[in-house]
């Protein structure tokens, strides 16, 4: 049995204290790439830790919901993490593209709005921008429907490609009304007004959390672990996980409890199903 780890805050400790003894109103919030699925170079190569979905199933009916979100279109979720027709994931909510489209397992049917029209305008311009960067080669785009994602991992510098790609990406975001997402060696192109915070308030609000855990890796977040910071500061418990790794250390700084990468976060997920009995 994986043994239930102790935050290493007094906040992170209220918050794992109310989630076990209240667990029907907890929500568990989870990022998908970093958390549920280990990075690798070839992100339609992703899939979700081979024990995350018996541990999510094994925990999901003891809680009051437990929702992914997630960068990814919410379909590319579900079919790299294998979340479709699980028993015990009838109610899991996967929101994709940082909240703006909502999966649901009940219906398994996607919601979501009209594209923002900049994203075909700067899918049309971002090839021709990399070769005048200089960073045609090894870099990799990502198309995800409601935004664009760059990859320089592959490149021969991956750091230095990212960095010389910030500042004329962030040009090309503004000239057409979005924003830069900087992440593990990707800058995401993406329509602004929807982030991770945003998506997490949103859900524990409708479901009605007395609880909340949120975990991640990545920048992008930061503004969910600002949601929970938020809730707390309304009286609402909560636990900050942190997927460690060497590539990001803003989230262990901020967090109440730091894992080891997917592997830990599914042990954490494990021990909570067990100490939930």
């Amino acid at each position: 049995m994986d043994p239930l780890p102790t935050p290493q805050t007094q906040s992170g400790r209220d918050g794992l204290a109310a989630l076990l003894a209240r667990p029907r109103t907890a929500l568990i919030g989870l990022d998908f790439d970093g958390t549920l699925a280990p990075i690798v170079a070839d992100p339609e190569q992703a899939r979700a830790h081979p024990d995350a979905v018996p541990a999510l199933a094994a925990l999901a009916p003891k809680t009051a919901s437990v929702a992914v979100i997630t960068g990814r279109p919410p379909e590319v979720a579900v079919r790299y993490g294998g979340f479709a027709g699980v028993p015990g994931l009838e109610h899991l909510t996967v929101l994709g593209h940082y909240g703006a489209e909502r999966w649901d397992a009940a219906t398994g049917t996607v919601t979501a709005p009209p594209p923002h029209p900049g994203v075909a305008a700067a899918r049309a311009e971002l090839p021709r921008l990399l070769e005048r960067a200089g960073a045609a080669e090894g870099t990799w785009i990502e198309e995800k429907g409601r935004a664009l994602a760059v990859h320089t991992r592959r490149a021969a510098d991956p750091q230095g490609a990212y960095q010389s790609l910030r500042a004329p990406l962030a040009d090309l975001a503004a000239r057409h009304g979005l924003i830069v997402e900087p992440g593990r060696l990707v800058l995401e192109l993406r329509p602004p007004g929807m982030d991770k915070g945003v998506a997490l308030l949103d859900h524990a609000r409708a479901v009605g959390a007395g609880c909340v855990v949120y975990a991640g890796d990545d920048l992008g977040d930061l503004p969910a672990f600002d949601a929970v910071d938020t809730l707390r500061a309304d009286g609402v418990p909560g636990l900050l996980v942190c997927s460690g790794s060497t590539e990001v250390t803003e989230l262990a700084k901020r967090a109440d409890l730091v894992v080891g990468g997917p592997e830990g976060v599914v042990g954490l997920l494990r021990a909570l199903a067990a100490q939930l009995g």
